[in-house]
């Protein structure tokens, strides 16, 4: 797939900030940077979304990376495994959040939020009140709203993407464990299944 919107010129210090964070500008970002306010809310709304702590990161993480597998977006695939890694979360989990429900790796608590995400991303969305009131017993009240946002987020970032034609820039190759394949489905209903 190729960019369905040209890169912008990023200001220098921006551009330097993100290679020496990330060893290369992100090309959302760049294609953002179309409309610099845009651009700059994004930024500044992930930069305090990333400063939240009332949920578990590696929560927060898996859940996003459901997300882009369920939507397809490789590009938030591949940062958040990298990001995975940097955050020293367990990359065996990560890895593996393509494939959750084949995979053995997670606790009844990550196979929910897993669960919830791929729920919150259903259009129309499938969560029910057992989903939330079990998930409500387990994190509390400040840790699901902020779960629940992130969540939203990440629909946000990989719908964004996905339609600008965005893909994965190879952030994840710096990790030892390959990232698994999300399985084909065997219906086309747009929606995954929630067993």
């Amino acid at each position: 797939m190729a960019l369905r919107i040209p890169k912008a010129e990023l200001p220098t210090e921006l551009r330097e900030n993100l290679i020496k964070q990330l060893g290369a500008v992100p090309e959302p970002v760049e294609v953002t940077f179309n409309n610099p306010d845009v651009a700059t809310s994004n930024l500044e709304f992930s930069a305090k979304l990333g400063a939240w702590n009332a949920a578990d990161a590696s929560l927060k993480t898996f859940a996003h990376m459901a997300v882009a597998a369920q939507v397809g977006c490789s590009w938030c695939l591949d940062i958040n495994y990298f990001a995975a890694l940097n955050a020293n979360l367990d990359l065996t989990k990560a890895s593996q959040v393509p494939r959750w429900r084949e995979s053995d790796v997670f606790t009844p608590l990550e196979r929910e939020v897993l669960g919830y995400a791929e729920a919150m991303t259903n259009t129309p969305t499938t969560v029910t009140d057992e989903m939330s009131a079990s998930l409500l017993a387990q994190l509390g009240p400040a840790a699901l709203v902020e779960l629940t946002a992130f969540i939203a987020f990440a629909n946000l970032s990989t719908r964004n993407n996905t339609a600008h034609g965005i893909t994965s820039q190879g952030y994840s190759d710096a990790c030892e464990i390959p990232l698994a394949k999300r399985p084909e489905r065997t219906e086309r209903t747009g929606a995954a299944s929630t067993a």
